[in-house]
């Protein structure tokens, strides 16, 4: 198996289901990746020794999810000169409003590319990492470009098909 270039962080085991959806888009470009649970309050040492040591183990780009005060992407900055993209997690009564703070708000010299909320922001977290790790990968830039004419086909596709069930009420 080759080495993993992106680490997935997240605070508890329950944001999985949110998260795995980064590790499906890594898995769906055949980027290796880690994924481990780590809390920036709960096991705070444990993240330090975690990230302090994820250049020399080969990660390019860190992804953290967290939910509530959402630390663990700005802690996970704090400790590292490597890329982190934060996912905010929807997991108190504000509905993720508090996570997209947290993670978005970082001081200046501090910098987390914040993602939108929940699954669509994981997805997109997962990207981002591809995004960035093909700008030295043209074999992995070649799958993004075919990924994007993909993501159009299938715009028209939709489209075509809507048309065709909805002549009379189509209007362009």
């Amino acid at each position: 198996m080759s080495k993993p270039l992106v680490g997935i962080v997240m605070g508890s085991d329950s944001d999985f289901t949110i998260m795995e959806e980064a590790s499906k888009v890594l898995e769906q470009f055949d980027v290796a990746h880690e994924v481990l649970v780590t809390s920036a309050h709960r096991s705070p040492e444990r993240t330090r020794k975690y990230v302090q040591g994820a250049k020399r183990r080969g990660i390019r780009v860190m992804i953290a999810g967290a939910g509530g005060a959402a630390h663990l992407a700005g802690v996970v900055a704090a400790e590292t000169h490597l890329p982190v993209i934060g996912v905010p997690i929807e997991s108190t009564p504000l509905n993720g409003l508090d996570s997209l703070l947290s993670t978005a708000q970082m001081p200046g010299g501090i910098p987390v590319a914040t993602v939108s909320i929940g699954k669509p922001g994981a997805k997109n977290a997962g990207l981002l990492a591809v995004q960035i790790l093909a700008l030295s990968d043209d074999k992995l830039s070649g799958k993004l470009v075919k990924y994007k004419k993909d993501q159009a086909k299938a715009v028209a596709q939709k489209s075509k098909k809507l048309k065709t069930s909805h002549v009379a009420n189509f209007k362009g």
